[in-house]
């Protein structure tokens, strides 16, 4: 027998090709032709890579179409080009790889004045960065030869395409000799002091924005590739400029020099927070930060600190003095004096400088007053939580200070532990206590929010971090690397406040933690008799039950726990003998038959049996077990009297009348008792 229709279904696009006269055009009209290039549709490869196919192809992607086509198909086969220049097929990339011309063609899109079209730009990057992954000697060798490469990237760098081409060109490069080639020549092309050029006063937001974008990624890119190599690995000499003295001054130049703009003071200090931050997967805890201590992975170097320290009173200028901003209407009303972008990154500066604990840092902030200018805002703009958070972040990180002892100061060798870093983090304690008058402020701003709440007002919006700020204190308080100098500032505090610190502790801030803390499981209906055995427990009562399922759960196994495992062959013998006179009685029977059942009649049998029953046998009662580890069929017995009808029992099923279930229950257990004594599977006790 065979089929009538072959079900096998032919693409349109080989009857296409069967013609003499198929265009690119008409092949680019079909909607299956990007899935037959990738399944490598022969005939359609061949077709493709044709010289003045790749040529049409990527000419689609580097010149404009027309104005006055119609929007929804205006870029249509250019992005169809570019999905099949790079589908990753190795014809079609040996191809444009291998070809200088077609090489050409695409180097002359960047050849454009500015602005370049995005879509185009995002079509010419990803097919040159597909070249650069699959064909990298080859690119590679072409783009060298071009000596105005990188300043033609940088000239359009205001279309986000062209900083990822830069990225691809320092994390896709393989083998590693050639990428540190490829690194050489970047830097040779002083790809990173023309990017730190770019963020100036004088330039465009919208370039600033790229360029500072770029910088971090070839930071944290360079970071993250020098962990995953070995060390006898060459230095990333992109990443070696970026970290100079040098550098970092020529950036802090550029972001001070002129009119004051929020656009490079933003754009700039991104770049340094990048430089002065760890491995990502280090500072994903800061929330915890005071509660764990700040435990870096990567070590800021000096150099990077020693640019910045000169121009710490120019951070300060522009916390007293921010460019200015118009108001602007909040959901509680118009803010006549916003905070800005500008101010909001210096606090974010300012505690990444404090987590570097380094001495001259810290020196300096003591005497330039910063936290106390970060605390006056911090209580001004009491609903940006984002500024909270950094000075919530400030006062942990001078509050959880490791000793000299655990952590290096940043770039330099473990100190003694008399050296000037732990005095002079001390009087930067002793600064946030005595000049900045934490404690009181804390006092003053609750009790305020309390006079507000009372006369019908809203919350402030700072009192979460505040709660906070006030928990890092009491638990420095009672263990901490400072804890004995915090001790001695809260003595010396005036008799007055230190009362109604006590008293605040003791009482509002309990309170406070008491409500914000979320039972998730309520235990208060749920009381034993004998509570005494908990307090032998090493776990609280709260985590009984997960400490009890823990120990399930990590228990050993034995060598032979799977022959120990289950039951025995022989346990099932009760149950077999059971089975077998249903075996031969029913053998010839229709399985479907229904059978009548008279559950009266089996209930008033079984209670004549129990009457008729040895005066020396035991009832079932209280003392009886069954030992089910020496028997494994006694639950298979377990049946209702019902079942246990035979069919000799004639007389009995004339007899009517109402069933005692009392009688059927312990009837149905004396019977089964016998005859489980009977086969010596059952145990009494």
């Amino acid at each position: 027998m065979f089929w009538k229709f072959d079900l096998h279904t032919t693409s349109h696009i080989d009857q296409l090709l069967d013609r003499e006269d198929v265009t690119l055009r008409e092949l680019m009209e079909e909607d299956d032709v990007l899935q037959e290039c990738k399944a490598q549709n022969r005939r359609l490869l061949l077709f493709l890579s044709q010289d003045h196919c790749m040529q049409e192809l990527v000419s689609l992607i580097t010149t404009e179409p027309p104005a006055d086509l119609e929007e929804r198909s205006r870029f249509k086969f250019p992005n169809i080009a570019c999905e099949l220049l790079t589908s990753d097929v190795s014809l079609i990339n040996d191809k444009l790889g291998g070809d200088e011309s077609l090489l050409e063609m695409l180097y002359h899109f960047l050849e454009q004045d500015p602005p370049l079209n995005p879509l185009l730009a995002s079509f010419f990057s990803k097919t040159i960065g597909n070249l650069i992954a699959r064909k990298t000697e080859q690119v590679i060798t072409f783009l060298k030869k071009k000596e105005g490469f990188i300043g033609l990237v940088l000239k359009h760098i205001d279309a986000s395409a062209m900083m990822d081409l830069l990225l691809r060109l320092i994390s896709c490069v393989e083998p590693a000799p050639l990428r540190q080639d490829v690194l050489h020549w970047l830097n040779e092309e002083k790809l990173v002091q023309r990017l730190t050029e770019l963020i100036h006063t004088g330039r465009d937001e919208e370039r600033q924005s790229n360029a500072s974008q770029t910088l971090c990624d070839i930071i944290r890119l360079s970071r993250d590739q020098a962990n995953q190599m070995q060390e006898n690995v060459e230095a990333d000499p992109l990443l070696a400029v970026l970290e100079s003295q040098e550098s970092v001054a020529g950036l802090l130049k550029n972001m001070f020099e002129g009119e004051k703009s929020e656009a490079s003071i933003v754009n700039g200090t991104q770049v340094l927070l990048t430089l002065l931050e760890t491995r990502r997967s280090g500072l994903e805890g800061l929330m915890d930060l005071y509660s764990q201590g700040y435990e870096r992975s990567y070590t800021v170097n000096s150099s990077i600190l020693n640019a910045i320290e000169p121009h710490l009173k120019d951070f300060q200028q522009l916390l007293l003095d921010p460019p200015k901003k118009s108001a602007i209407l909040t959901t509680v009303g118009v803010l006549e004096q916003p905070l800005g972008n500008a101010r909001l990154h210096m606090a974010r500066l300012v505690a990444a400088l404090l987590q570097t604990s380094a001495p001259s840092i810290c020196q300096e902030l003591c005497n330039l007053a910063t936290m106390d200018l970060l605390l006056d805002l911090f209580f001004k703009y009491s609903w940006n939580n984002f500024l909270h958070f950094q000075v919530e972040l400030c006062v942990a990180a001078v509050l959880n200070h490791p000793s000299s002892e655990e952590r290096p100061s940043p770039g330099l060798q473990n100190h003694d532990g008399n050296d000037p870093q732990t005095s002079t983090h001390n009087a930067l304690v002793a600064h946030l206590f005595q000049k900045c008058r934490l404690v009181q402020r804390i006092l003053d701003a609750w009790e305020e929010n309390d006079k507000i709440q009372a006369e019908g007002g809203t919350r402030r919006g700072n009192m979460g971090h505040l709660t906070r700020i006030a928990n890092m204190v009491v638990q420095n308080l009672e263990k901490g690397p400072v804890q004995a100098q915090i001790t001695d500032l809260i003595k010396e505090l005036p008799e007055d406040c230190r009362g109604r610190w006590e008293s605040f502790v003791d009482e509002t801030l309990r309170e406070t933690n008491r409500r914000n803390t979320v039972e998730l499981v309520s235990t208060h209906n749920m009381h034993s008799s004998s509570e005494d055995d908990d307090m032998e427990s090493p776990f609280p009562n709260d985590l009984s039950l997960q400490q009890a399922f823990s120990d399930y759960q990590i228990q050993q196994m034995t060598a032979n726990f799977v022959d120990q495992f289950g039951f025995n062959d022989e346990e099932f013998t009760c149950c077999k003998e059971r089975i077998r006179q249903f075996d031969d009685a029913d053998e010839e029977e229709d399985i479907w038959e229904e059978k009548e059942i008279n559950y009266a009649t089996q209930a008033k049998s079984r209670t004549r049996g129990k009457l008729q029953k040895q005066p020396g046998e035991r009832g079932p009662g209280p003392g009886w077990t069954a030992n089910f580890r020496d028997s494994g069929g006694n639950a298979a017995s377990q049946s209702p009297a019902g079942w246990d009808t035979s069919a000799g029992n004639t007389t009995d099923r004339q007899e009517t009348g109402w069933a005692n279930f009392t009688d059927i229950f312990f009837v149905s257990m004396d019977s089964r008792q016998k005859t489980e004594s009977e086969n010596g599977t059952c145990v009494e006790q």
